[in-house]
Protein backbone atom coordinates (compact mmCIF):
# COMPACT_ATOMS: atom_id res chain seq x y z
CA UNK A 1 0.00 0.00 0.00
CA UNK A 2 1.38 3.40 -0.97
CA UNK A 3 0.56 6.95 0.07
CA UNK A 4 -0.42 7.64 -3.54
CA UNK A 5 -3.01 4.85 -3.37
CA UNK A 6 -4.40 6.38 -0.20
CA UNK A 7 -4.63 9.82 -1.83
CA UNK A 8 -6.46 8.31 -4.79
CA UNK A 9 -8.83 6.34 -2.59
CA UNK A 10 -9.70 9.43 -0.53
CA UNK A 11 -10.23 11.56 -3.62
CA UNK A 12 -12.64 9.00 -5.08
CA UNK A 13 -14.40 8.57 -1.73
CA UNK A 14 -14.90 12.33 -1.38
CA UNK A 15 -16.30 12.81 -4.88
CA UNK A 16 -17.96 9.39 -5.34
CA UNK A 17 -16.85 9.63 -8.95
CA UNK A 18 -13.72 8.24 -10.62
CA UNK A 19 -13.57 10.77 -13.46
CA UNK A 20 -13.88 13.80 -11.17
CA UNK A 21 -11.29 12.35 -8.80
CA UNK A 22 -8.91 11.75 -11.71
CA UNK A 23 -9.33 15.34 -12.87
CA UNK A 24 -8.66 16.70 -9.36
CA UNK A 25 -5.51 14.56 -9.05
CA UNK A 26 -4.34 15.27 -12.63
CA UNK A 27 -4.32 11.55 -13.39
CA UNK A 28 -5.96 9.46 -16.06
CA UNK A 29 -9.21 7.70 -15.21
CA UNK A 30 -7.57 4.35 -15.89
CA UNK A 31 -4.78 5.11 -13.40
CA UNK A 32 -7.29 5.95 -10.69
CA UNK A 33 -9.37 2.84 -11.39
CA UNK A 34 -6.25 0.68 -11.38
CA UNK A 35 -5.15 2.03 -8.00
CA UNK A 36 -8.54 1.25 -6.46
CA UNK A 37 -8.61 -2.23 -8.00
CA UNK A 38 -5.10 -2.91 -6.69
CA UNK A 39 -6.13 -1.99 -3.14
CA UNK A 40 -9.22 -4.16 -3.33
CA UNK A 41 -7.44 -7.14 -4.92
CA UNK A 42 -4.45 -7.06 -2.57
CA UNK A 43 -6.63 -7.19 0.53
CA UNK A 44 -9.59 -9.14 -0.82
CA UNK A 45 -12.14 -6.46 -0.03
CA UNK A 46 -14.66 -4.30 -1.87
CA UNK A 47 -14.27 -0.60 -1.07
CA UNK A 48 -16.90 0.80 -3.43
CA UNK A 49 -20.31 -0.20 -4.69
CA UNK A 50 -20.66 0.35 -8.45
CA UNK A 51 -24.21 1.64 -8.99
CA UNK A 52 -24.68 2.46 -12.67
CA UNK A 53 -22.28 5.29 -13.41
CA UNK A 54 -22.04 6.17 -9.72
CA UNK A 55 -19.92 4.67 -7.00
CA UNK A 56 -20.38 4.81 -3.26
CA UNK A 57 -18.42 3.55 -0.30
CA UNK A 58 -19.19 0.16 1.18
CA UNK A 59 -19.31 -0.26 4.94
CA UNK A 60 -15.73 -1.52 4.83
CA UNK A 61 -14.79 1.48 2.68
CA UNK A 62 -16.22 3.87 5.27
CA UNK A 63 -14.12 2.25 8.00
CA UNK A 64 -11.00 2.34 5.84
CA UNK A 65 -11.65 5.98 4.90
CA UNK A 66 -11.06 7.16 8.47
CA UNK A 67 -7.83 5.18 8.76
CA UNK A 68 -6.59 6.32 5.35
CA UNK A 69 -7.25 9.96 6.22
CA UNK A 70 -5.35 9.60 9.50
CA UNK A 71 -2.35 7.93 7.82
CA UNK A 72 -2.19 10.56 5.10
CA UNK A 73 -2.48 13.38 7.61
CA UNK A 74 0.35 11.94 9.70
CA UNK A 75 2.50 11.60 6.58
CA UNK A 76 1.89 15.24 5.70
CA UNK A 77 2.63 16.24 9.29
CA UNK A 78 5.94 14.36 9.06
CA UNK A 79 6.72 16.22 5.84
CA UNK A 80 6.02 19.51 7.60
CA UNK A 81 8.36 18.51 10.45
CA UNK A 82 11.19 17.71 8.01
CA UNK A 83 10.62 20.97 6.19
CA UNK A 84 10.83 22.93 9.42
CA UNK A 85 13.92 21.04 10.57
CA UNK A 86 15.48 22.14 7.31
CA UNK A 87 14.83 25.74 8.26
CA UNK A 88 11.89 26.54 6.00
CA UNK A 89 8.29 27.23 6.91
CA UNK A 90 6.36 25.35 4.26
CA UNK A 91 4.25 22.25 3.91
CA UNK A 92 0.63 21.42 4.75
CA UNK A 93 -1.08 22.36 8.01
CA UNK A 94 -4.31 20.43 8.56
CA UNK A 95 -6.86 21.95 10.88
CA UNK A 96 -10.45 21.17 11.84
CA UNK A 97 -12.92 23.74 13.17
CA UNK A 98 -16.45 23.65 14.53
CA UNK A 99 -19.03 25.33 12.31
CA UNK A 100 -19.37 28.63 14.13
CA UNK A 101 -15.60 29.07 14.29
CA UNK A 102 -15.04 27.93 10.70
CA UNK A 103 -17.74 30.16 9.25
CA UNK A 104 -17.39 33.42 11.18
CA UNK A 105 -14.14 33.70 13.16
CA UNK A 106 -11.48 31.65 11.43
CA UNK A 107 -11.46 33.05 7.84
CA UNK A 108 -10.03 36.51 8.72
CA UNK A 109 -7.34 34.80 10.78
CA UNK A 110 -6.38 32.52 7.88
CA UNK A 111 -6.11 35.51 5.53
CA UNK A 112 -3.57 37.08 7.87
CA UNK A 113 -1.77 33.77 8.31
CA UNK A 114 -1.52 33.37 4.53
CA UNK A 115 0.12 36.79 4.31
CA UNK A 116 2.58 35.92 7.08
CA UNK A 117 3.34 32.34 5.95
CA UNK A 118 2.63 32.17 2.20
CA UNK A 119 4.39 28.83 1.67
CA UNK A 120 2.29 26.94 4.19
CA UNK A 121 -0.75 25.26 2.64
CA UNK A 122 -3.69 25.18 5.05
CA UNK A 123 -6.39 22.54 4.74
CA UNK A 124 -9.55 23.21 6.77
CA UNK A 125 -12.31 20.77 7.63
CA UNK A 126 -15.51 21.66 9.46
CA UNK A 127 -17.64 19.66 11.87
CA UNK A 128 -18.95 20.03 15.39
CA UNK A 129 -16.94 20.25 18.60
CA UNK A 130 -17.02 16.49 19.19
CA UNK A 131 -15.82 15.59 15.70
CA UNK A 132 -13.09 18.26 15.78
CA UNK A 133 -11.71 16.93 19.07
CA UNK A 134 -11.73 13.39 17.65
CA UNK A 135 -9.83 14.53 14.54
CA UNK A 136 -7.07 16.03 16.69
CA UNK A 137 -6.95 12.94 18.91
CA UNK A 138 -6.60 10.64 15.90
CA UNK A 139 -3.98 12.82 14.20
CA UNK A 140 -6.21 13.67 11.23
CA UNK A 141 -5.70 17.33 12.15
CA UNK A 142 -2.81 18.97 13.96
CA UNK A 143 -4.96 21.81 15.27
CA UNK A 144 -8.62 22.08 16.17
CA UNK A 145 -10.64 25.22 16.81
CA UNK A 146 -13.84 24.84 18.82
CA UNK A 147 -16.36 26.85 20.81
CA UNK A 148 -17.52 24.00 23.04
CA UNK A 149 -16.16 22.41 26.17
CA UNK A 150 -13.86 19.43 25.57
CA UNK A 151 -13.19 16.93 28.33
CA UNK A 152 -10.16 15.09 26.99
CA UNK A 153 -6.91 15.11 29.01
CA UNK A 154 -4.80 14.21 25.96
CA UNK A 155 -5.67 17.55 24.36
CA UNK A 156 -4.34 20.94 25.42
CA UNK A 157 -6.79 23.83 25.15
CA UNK A 158 -5.77 27.44 24.54
CA UNK A 159 -8.49 30.12 24.83
CA UNK A 160 -8.23 32.54 21.91
CA UNK A 161 -11.28 34.79 21.68
CA UNK A 162 -14.69 35.38 23.21
CA UNK A 163 -18.07 34.70 21.66
CA UNK A 164 -21.54 35.74 22.72
CA UNK A 165 -24.49 33.35 22.65
CA UNK A 166 -27.94 34.84 22.05
CA UNK A 167 -31.51 33.53 22.03
CA UNK A 168 -33.33 34.56 18.85
CA UNK A 169 -36.91 34.25 17.61
CA UNK A 170 -38.89 35.31 14.58
CA UNK A 171 -40.49 38.80 14.50
CA UNK A 172 -43.97 37.33 15.06
CA UNK A 173 -42.95 35.25 18.08
CA UNK A 174 -44.48 36.25 21.42
CA UNK A 175 -40.98 36.83 22.82
CA UNK A 176 -40.06 39.33 20.11
CA UNK A 177 -41.50 42.23 22.13
CA UNK A 178 -41.81 40.61 25.54
CA UNK A 179 -38.86 42.28 27.28
CA UNK A 180 -36.81 40.20 29.74
CA UNK A 181 -37.61 36.47 29.66
CA UNK A 182 -37.53 34.53 32.93
CA UNK A 183 -35.70 31.21 32.70
CA UNK A 184 -38.86 29.47 33.96
CA UNK A 185 -40.54 30.44 30.67
CA UNK A 186 -38.04 28.66 28.43
CA UNK A 187 -40.28 25.60 28.20
CA UNK A 188 -43.15 27.69 26.79
CA UNK A 189 -41.91 27.56 23.19
CA UNK A 190 -40.60 24.94 20.76
CA UNK A 191 -36.83 25.01 20.19
CA UNK A 192 -34.77 24.52 17.07
CA UNK A 193 -31.43 23.01 18.08
CA UNK A 194 -28.14 21.97 16.56
CA UNK A 195 -27.29 18.28 16.62
CA UNK A 196 -25.82 16.45 19.61
CA UNK A 197 -22.07 17.10 19.67
CA UNK A 198 -22.49 20.77 18.79
CA UNK A 199 -20.60 23.11 21.11
CA UNK A 200 -23.45 25.63 21.00
CA UNK A 201 -25.99 23.05 22.09
CA UNK A 202 -23.72 21.70 24.82
CA UNK A 203 -23.10 25.21 26.17
CA UNK A 204 -26.83 25.98 26.29
CA UNK A 205 -27.66 22.68 27.98
CA UNK A 206 -24.98 23.39 30.60
CA UNK A 207 -26.61 26.77 31.25
CA UNK A 208 -30.01 25.11 31.63
CA UNK A 209 -28.64 22.74 34.25
CA UNK A 210 -27.10 25.71 36.06
CA UNK A 211 -30.59 27.24 36.18
CA UNK A 212 -31.96 23.95 37.59
CA UNK A 213 -33.75 23.21 34.33
CA UNK A 214 -33.43 19.80 32.70
CA UNK A 215 -32.64 20.09 28.97
CA UNK A 216 -35.27 17.39 28.42
CA UNK A 217 -37.92 19.81 29.73
CA UNK A 218 -37.60 21.85 26.54
CA UNK A 219 -39.60 20.82 23.49
CA UNK A 220 -37.04 20.30 20.73
CA UNK A 221 -39.10 20.59 17.57
CA UNK A 222 -36.19 20.14 15.18
CA UNK A 223 -32.52 19.16 15.30
CA UNK A 224 -30.59 20.57 12.33
CA UNK A 225 -26.95 20.15 11.28
CA UNK A 226 -25.89 23.78 10.67
CA UNK A 227 -26.33 27.28 12.03
CA UNK A 228 -27.90 28.52 8.80
CA UNK A 229 -30.46 25.72 8.78
CA UNK A 230 -31.39 26.48 12.39
CA UNK A 231 -31.74 30.20 11.70
CA UNK A 232 -33.87 29.56 8.60
CA UNK A 233 -36.23 27.38 10.63
CA UNK A 234 -36.58 30.07 13.31
CA UNK A 235 -37.26 32.70 10.64
CA UNK A 236 -40.12 30.47 9.48
CA UNK A 237 -41.67 30.74 12.97
CA UNK A 238 -40.37 27.35 14.07
CA UNK A 239 -39.71 28.56 17.62
CA UNK A 240 -36.60 29.81 19.39
CA UNK A 241 -32.93 28.92 19.21
CA UNK A 242 -29.64 29.74 20.85
CA UNK A 243 -26.81 30.62 18.51
CA UNK A 244 -23.63 32.65 18.27
CA UNK A 245 -24.23 36.37 17.86
CA UNK A 246 -21.74 36.21 14.98
CA UNK A 247 -24.03 33.82 13.12
CA UNK A 248 -27.25 35.65 13.94
CA UNK A 249 -25.88 39.16 13.27
CA UNK A 250 -26.87 39.54 9.59
CA UNK A 251 -30.33 38.07 10.26
CA UNK A 252 -30.87 40.44 13.19
CA UNK A 253 -29.70 43.44 11.15
CA UNK A 254 -32.11 42.54 8.34
CA UNK A 255 -35.04 42.26 10.75
CA UNK A 256 -35.56 38.59 9.97
CA UNK A 257 -34.86 37.63 13.58
CA UNK A 258 -35.24 39.34 16.95
CA UNK A 259 -33.03 38.90 19.98
CA UNK A 260 -35.10 37.64 22.90
CA UNK A 261 -34.69 39.16 26.34
CA UNK A 262 -32.48 36.50 27.91
CA UNK A 263 -28.89 37.41 28.68
CA UNK A 264 -26.38 34.56 28.30
CA UNK A 265 -22.77 34.60 29.47
CA UNK A 266 -19.92 34.74 26.92
CA UNK A 267 -17.92 31.67 26.00
CA UNK A 268 -14.45 31.25 24.53
CA UNK A 269 -13.10 29.91 21.27
CA UNK A 270 -10.22 27.51 21.90
CA UNK A 271 -7.36 25.92 20.00
CA UNK A 272 -6.91 22.17 20.55
CA UNK A 273 -3.73 20.19 20.00
CA UNK A 274 -2.47 16.79 21.10
CA UNK A 275 -0.15 17.08 24.09
CA UNK A 276 2.17 14.28 22.95
CA UNK A 277 2.51 15.07 19.24
CA UNK A 278 5.01 17.36 17.61
CA UNK A 279 3.79 20.95 17.41
CA UNK A 280 4.90 22.43 14.12
CA UNK A 281 6.17 25.97 13.76
CA UNK A 282 3.27 26.60 11.40
CA UNK A 283 0.67 25.63 14.03
CA UNK A 284 2.49 27.68 16.69
CA UNK A 285 2.52 30.66 14.33
CA UNK A 286 -1.22 30.37 13.66
CA UNK A 287 -2.10 30.18 17.36
CA UNK A 288 0.25 33.09 18.17
CA UNK A 289 -1.41 35.18 15.46
CA UNK A 290 -4.83 34.43 16.97
CA UNK A 291 -3.63 35.35 20.46
CA UNK A 292 -2.18 38.57 19.05
CA UNK A 293 -5.55 39.60 17.67
CA UNK A 294 -5.26 37.98 14.27
CA UNK A 295 -9.02 37.59 14.09
CA UNK A 296 -11.84 39.81 15.25
CA UNK A 297 -12.50 39.25 18.94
Amino acid sequence: MTLEQLRIFLAVAEREHVTRAAAALHLTQSAVSAAIRALEARHGITLFHRVGRRIELTGEGEIFRAEAAAVLARAEAAELVLSELGGSLRGTLRIQASQTVASYWLPPLLVRFRAACPEVRVEVGAGNTTSVALSVLQGVAELGFVEGEVEEPALSQTPLATDQLVVVVGPRHSWAKAGPIATARLSETPWIMREAGSGTRAAFEALLRGWNLAPEALEVALELPSNEAVLAAVEADGGATVVSERAAGPHLAAGLLVRAGLDLPPRSFKALRHRERYQSRASRALVALALDGGAAQ
